[in-house]
């Protein structure tokens, strides 16, 4: 019989216990502390797994992961060498692409300024730039990057992305590889949504921000709603305390969750959310998984499976 481990953190294991059990009848599905032989394991669906996630797991077809991006899952010590399928769903794009659209519109309308005048008091009648003014630039151009460039161009941005490698984009121009710096020299709204590897890694930073186009009144904008890794702190608070960016929105932070002690707390041109612009759904996850392994043991092959070379 086709067995699936749960071996989850920080979610509700529970909950993605019964959903499976009810979406694959045929299927034994076994959560950590039940009696199971980890050797009759098949596949294993995991988040943020234990050191000792897969011990013993040595008939493994896959490893299901229950987050869009891998990073932290590459990062195990004992991950094994059976394929690693991530979660692509677009419900949780729809959701990504909700929060990019809220916070790009916020700074094309400078919201920063507006709450800035309604704590003096001061009736400014300053009227922000069209959106078709405004150009926002998108590094990473998987699916939630193009699916966020799309809905940003349908509302009359000017959309520019930027990716490791060539993408073409209907109503987007885009930029690949060493081009960055002229893309961010075109960039008023900088959104990233890169995979974390080590190559993005701290690649918001002073240095960068210097890159960004000054046009915006109060200065470029910063979204960043993908992995904490990808920034440098210290940098965001520099630069957002001298003007070097106007603002940023922040869902993501080097320590989750956010320390006390963060001067980002504190600054009133930094939006801050706590990990949540994008979820993955308990009936879209089973949905897409649960057809994955039926799909798999008719002998189908996997899709959207991690390439480890590139981290994605």
């Amino acid at each position: 019989m086709t067995t699936l481990l749960l071996h989850l953190s920080d979610v509700d294991e529970a909950r993605w216990a019964a959903r499976y059990r009810e979406a694959l009848p045929e299927v034994r599905v076994v959560r950590r502390g039940d009696a199971y032989e980890p050797a009759d394991v098949d596949y294993i669906f995991v988040w943020k797994p234990k050191p000792d996630a897969f011990a013993g797991l040595s008939r493994l077809k896959a490893v299901l992961s229950l987050g869009a991006g891998v990073d932290a899952l590459l990062k195990h010590p004992a991950l094994p060498a059976a394929p690693i399928v991530r979660f692509v769903d677009a419900d949780l794009t729809a959701r990504m692409s909700d929060y990019v659209v809220a916070e790009v519109t916020r700074h094309q309308r400078l919201g920063t300024r507006f709450k800035r005048d309604q704590a003096s008091r001061a009736w400014s009648q300053y009227y922000p730039p069209a959106a078709r003014e405004t150009n926002v630039g998108i590094m990473g151009l998987g699916v939630l990057g193009q699916d966020a460039a799309q809905k940003l161009a349908a509302l009359g941005f000017t959309v520019l992305g930027w990716s490791r490698t060539p993408k073409a984009i209907d109503g987007v121009r885009t930029f690949a590889g060493e081009a960055l710096d002229t893309f961010l020299a075109e960039t008023d709204i900088l959104v990233c949504l890169l995979p974390l590897t080590p190559d993005t890694t701290g690649v918001l930073n002073y240095e960068l921000f210097t890159k960004l186009r000054r046009k915006l009144a109060g200065g470029p904008a910063i979204v960043n709603a993908a992995r904490g890794g990808h920034q440098r702190e210290t940098d965001i608070v520099r630069a957002l305390g001298d003007g070097m960016l106007g603002a940023a929105s922040l869902d993501v932070f080097e320590t989750e969750p956010l320390p006390p002690t963060s001067p980002l707390w504190a600054l009133d041109n930094c939006y801050i959310t706590p990990h949540i612009a994008a979820i993955s759904n308990v009936e879209a996850g089973v949905t897409y998984f649960a057809a994955i392994i039926r799909a798999h043991e008719r002998g189908e092959n996997l899709p959207n499976v991690v390439d480890r070379a590139r981290g994605y």
